[in-house]
């Protein structure tokens, strides 16, 4: 029996690619069927192949952002190495980079000089801080534009600023760069035009900094640092239970305000008093409320809270360190796990893409080596055994 085809069996898309932003964005087209050709350094390849050697001796970081893809090693100096590229992207439907400021440009790759010689071309430019303005020329990396955005004086706790634990910038872009290139592949469908797709880190970025913006703006002063609570909701954060561990709940509404006072603080009357019968009260005399709610909190263990939380319908849960997470009930349960192959034969666990298509498979093939299918592309591209010989001997692939 056939595997149904993917919704992007058919499209070809080629990547100058490095680090995870635009990695990010290309594994997602892999995932639903697109042909990636993931064009590399000759030797080492893509730099965040050496992030760490946690994963067989592979990176965490590669082997997440790139399974599904085809290897293909070119030194774009040489001349010869920028024409096989030209003949891939040819043919190609999506050429997607994230090369440093004004590189694509020097090698003729910048989105207006593709398009005229292609027209039906999609080209991607993920960029640190866009293509024009005055920090165009800045490299940028993921830590940087936490910075810049503001979001690192959002998180951490009132003493003390912090990063967000993952590359929130870089996985922002990507997403931005993937639903921009799926709309762009429909508008060609659809109208026949091809149109160019930049997104920047900084601007993804941005995005998601609305909220804050907004209250600061309109509020006069940014939200506070408050660690797990919340600047506009309490209660809301972590309570440590008698046995030491730490429960998270939230109260979104009166409702679920009233069940906490009744169900859970054995205190009723709490839901009427004048400094926490509304949201905006309860925020204003936080620390009293979180004295309360902690007093409570501290006289069971957390399954105890857990289940008589559960029972009165507040949202709640544990707080998880990752190796509880790789053994949540709920990944297992709905079978969220595959296997996925790394360089040396080594199969790895893999979570399903998290967009689930009734009746489509996920696609889960293979992270390449370091220019594991330049043999093939370039056969493919018509170069024979002695063509492809003498372009290994010069370093070109």
């Amino acid at each position: 029996m056939s595997l149904p085809q993917l919704p992007l069996s058919g499209i070809t898309v080629v990547s100058l690619e490095q680090a995870v932003a635009a990695p990010y964005a290309t594994r997602q087209l892999a995932d639903l069927g697109a042909r990636v050709i993931k064009v590399e350094r000759p030797g080492d390849g893509d730099f965040a192949r050496r992030y760490d050697t946690t994963v067989h001796g592979h990176s965490s970081y590669f082997v997440w952002l790139n399974r599904s893809k085809e290897s293909l090693t070119l030194d774009l100096k040489d001349p010869r190495g920028l024409d096989i590229l030209h003949e891939l992207l040819d043919g190609a439907d999506v050429f997607v980079q994230n090369l440093a400021p004004g590189a694509a440009d020097r090698l003729g790759l910048g989105a207006a000089a593709l398009q005229e010689r292609r027209p039906r071309l999609i080209p991607c430019t993920i960029s640190g801080y866009g293509t024009s303005g005055p920090w165009a020329d800045r490299k940028s990396y993921d830590l940087l534009v936490q910075c810049q955005t503001g979001l690192v004086s959002l998180t951490g706790t009132a003493d003390e600023t912090a990063r967000v634990g993952v590359s929130v910038a870089d996985i922002a872009a990507g997403m931005y760069a993937y639903t921009g290139v799926l709309t762009a592949l429909y508008t060609r469908a659809t109208t026949g035009t091809a149109h160019p797709v930049e997104v920047s880190l900084f601007e993804a970025l941005a995005e998601w900094m609305g909220q804050p913006a907004y209250y600061t703006r309109y509020g006069g002063t940014q939200p506070p640092r408050l660690g797990t609570q919340h600047a506009t909701i309490a209660p809301y954060g972590t309570y440590t239970a008698a046995d030491g561990k730490d429960v998270l709940f939230s109260i979104q509404n009166e409702r679920e305000w009233v069940a906490l006072c009744a169900g859970f603080l054995g205190r009723p009357e709490l839901a009427d008093d004048p400094r926490f019968a509304t949201g905006s009260a309860r925020v204003a005399h936080r620390e009293e409320l979180n004295t309360v709610v902690a007093e409570r909190v501290a006289c069971s263990d957390a399954a105890e809270i857990l289940e008589d939380l559960e029972g009165i319908d507040i949202a709640c849960a544990g707080v998880n360190d990752v190796a509880a997470f790789l053994d949540h009930p709920v990944l297992a349960g709905r079978d969220r796990w595959r296997e996925v192959g790394v360089p040396g034969g080594a199969l790895v666990e893999a979570l399903v893409p998290p967009a689930d298509l009734a009746g489509l498979p996920a696609r889960m093939d293979p992270v390449p080596a370091v220019g594991e299918h330049t043999e093939a592309i370039l056969t493919e591209l018509g170069r024979d055994a002695a063509d492809i010989e003498a372009l290994r001997a010069d370093a070109v692939v």
